[in-house]
C-alpha cells in the first residue's frame, strides 16, 4: 500500500499552480507597450538605413574630390600648371631684361669678316631712325596734299592781287601828281578799277 501510495499515485499538480493560465494571458497595457516598442525599433532601423543611404550618396558625389586617385591626378595637374607658370615668369623676366638692355652692348655672334658691314648697317639704321619721324609726318600729310596745293594757289593769287592793287594805287597817286586836270585822273581811276575787276573774275 505504501509502495502503491508512494510510487503509484501521482500528485495533483493542478492544485499546486492555480494561476498559471491567467499569467499566460498578457494584459492590454503590456500588448500596447510591446507594439509601441516594436514600432520605435522599426523607425530607428528605417532612420539608420536612410542615414546610411545618404552617406553613400554623399560619398558617391564627392568621390572625385576625396578619393586618393583623383586627388593625386589633381595634384599632378596643379604641379604641371605651377611649373608652366614658373617657366612663363622666367621667360617674362628674360624678355624684360633683353628689352631694357641695348643689343649694342652685347657681343654680336657674327664673324669678324662681316663686322664692317654690320657697322655700316647700324649707321644706316641710326640715320633711318633719326629721319623716321619726318618720313612718317610726310606719309601722314600725303592725303592732304591736294588741299594744301589748293590753299597755296589761293594764297598766291591773293598775294598777287594785293600786290597788283598796291601797284595800281601807287600808279594812281603818281597820276595825281603828274596830271592836274580831273579828266586824266578819272580815266586813270577807271582803268585801275577795271583791272581790279578783271583780276577778281579770274580768281572766281
Amino acid at each position: 500500500r505504501f509502495a502503491a501510495g508512494r510510487w503509484g499515485i501521482k500528485p495533483n499538480t493542478a492544485g499546486k499552480q492555480p494561476g498559471r493560465g491567467a499569467q499566460e494571458k498578457k494584459s492590454p497595457c503590456f500588448v500596447k507597450f510591446s507594439e509601441v516598442e516594436r514600432m520605435a525599433n522599426m523607425r530607428a532601423e528605417i532612420t539608420e538605413k536612410k542615414l546610411k543611404a545618404e552617406i553613400l550618396q554623399l560619398e558617391k558625389e564627392v568621390a572625385d574630390i576625396v578619393h586618393p586617385f583623383y586627388l593625386g591626378k589633381k595634384c599632378e595637374i596643379l604641379q604641371d600648371m605651377n611649373r608652366h607658370l614658373e617657366a612663363v615668369l622666367k621667360e617674362k623676366k628674360a624678355l624684360r631684361k633683353r628689352l631694357v638692355m641695348s643689343r649694342c652692348q652685347e657681343t654680336l655672334p657674327i664673324d669678324a669678316a662681316f663686322h664692317r658691314y654690320i657697322v655700316e648697317l647700324l649707321n644706316e639704321a641710326v640715320t633711318f631712325i633719326e629721319k623716321l619721324e619726318s618720313h612718317l609726318q610726310t606719309v601722314r600729310t600725303m592725303p592732304q596734299i591736294p588741299n594744301i596745293m589748293k590753299n597755296m594757289v589761293s594764297k598766291l593769287l591773293v598775294m598777287d592781287l594785293e600786290e597788283l592793287a598796291d601797284q595800281i594805287l601807287k600808279w594812281g597817286e603818281w597820276q595825281k601828281e603828274v596830271y592836274s586836270d580831273s579828266i586824266c585822273n578819272t580815266a586813270g581811276f577807271d582803268f585801275a578799277y577795271a583791272s581790279i575787276g578783271v583780276l577778281t573774275k579770274k580768281l572766281n
